[in-house]
């Protein structure tokens, strides 16, 4: 029911300027759609919980964050850049900020991590991960089957040779990982920092097709024409590139 309170006033416009949200332990929160910028003045994820922040969203300004231990805010791949702006807050140890690439599929290719900026204002961070690592590329498709031969007759024909498999598809490479800009003030701890920004692993190879069975001849009594050899299987395709590493750009205030 709280949840369902919170999702309302987020859909008011008056709402987006001084909304609490709060996630309870344990449990998922995904932001509506309703803007492209939200002002928030209390954001509290307890303990191993999740927000998940859809792709319309770019600008976040939040008066007051609480992040519980392992808590997560999450944001939706995309290509436009997302900003966190925190005046003040508490973040404990094991939380994180993601902004992940998607891996690729046969549907659409992999996205990068999304371009991030987070300014930290006056914020207690004992430790804090950022994870902006690319998508995994999409994997090569697998090789048709070959198709079985043609039987001969019982005492004349030629059985036909089973075809061969077809290769492999190549995978493709892993999406890049994103951009990522920290403002933070000049006594800020960065050896409490950890960001990842390593490429998508390229996708897998696929694998080739099966050979095609030689054709042999079929019901007969005495006798039969001589069986025909299989097809060849097909190649395994390439395994993808990994995806070029994202980059830190760190300016103190």
């Amino acid at each position: 029911m709280r949840n369902w309170l919170l999702l309302a006033a987020l859909a008011s416009p008056m709402a987006l300027a001084q909304s609490l949200i709060d996630v309870q332990s344990h449990t998922l929160l995904r932001l509506p759609a309703t803007s492209s910028v939200l002002r928030v003045e209390r954001l509290h994820v307890a303990d191993h919980g999740t927000l998940l922040i859809p792709a319309g969203l770019t600008e976040m300004h939040v008066a007051d964050l609480r992040l519980g231990r392992d808590a997560r805010i999450a944001v939706a791949p995309g290509q436009q850049a997302f900003r966190l702006e925190v005046l003040r807050g508490e973040i404990a140890a094991g939380a994180q900020i993601s902004v992940r690439g998607s891996p690729g599929s046969f549907v659409q290719p992999a996205l990068p991590g999304r371009s991030l900026t987070i300014r930290l204002v006056d914020v207690l961070a004992p430790a804090l991960l950022v994870d902006a690592r690319g998508g995994m590329g999409t994997p090569g498709y697998v090789g048709l089957d070959g198709a079985d031969g043609k039987p001969g007759g019982c005492t004349w024909g030629q059985a036909s040779r089973g075809h061969d498999g077809l290769n492999g598809g190549d995978g493709h490479a892993g999406a890049g990982g994103g951009q990522v800009r920290l403002e933070v003030p000049m006594d800020f701890p960065l050896e409490h920092l950890q960001v990842l920004l390593d490429g998508g692993a390229g996708g897998a190879a696929g694998s080739g097709g099966g050979p095609g069975a030689g054709g042999a001849s079929k019901g007969c009594w005495l006798y039969s024409t001589e069986h025909a050899r299989g097809g060849r299987p097909g190649q395994a395709g390439q395994s993808g590139a990994a995806g070029p590493a994202g980059n830190l750009d760190i300016v103190r205030f």
